[in-house]
């Protein structure tokens, strides 16, 4: 079974027992519990289940398991005079959450 799902900007596709990245969540906890109620999806062994825009009564539980942070990405400015490279750099911060249960 599988579910598709909106959070943010992004759709992701996940299936029970899956770890995931999605964007920082403020306040949340290693261990709290998320749950995702804008699913788009449902496929599993009875067929596909489109919703308009999205499935009735279907919400998608997942567990915190940690705050992580992406690679760095460099940033790198230049212009044609002297002294007038600047370099820096930025990480994304991520919360990583393992898929639960896909309620139907």
């Amino acid at each position: 079974m599988y579910a598709i799902f909106v959070d943010g900007s992004r759709q992701y596709r996940v299936e029970p027992g899956q770890t995931l990245d999605i964007d920082y969540r403020e306040g949340s906890e290693t261990g709290d519990s998320l749950k995702f109620e804008n699913v788009l999806a449902i496929g599993g062994d009875e067929g596909l289940r489109l919703g308009t825009p999205s499935v009735a009564g279907a919400s998608v539980t997942a567990t915190v398991l940690g705050i992580e942070k992406g690679e760095k990405l460099y940033i790198q400015k230049f212009r044609r005079r002297k002294n007038s490279k600047r370099r820096t750099g930025h990480r994304q911060m991520f919360t990583r959450i393992e898929i639960g249960q896909i309620n139907a």
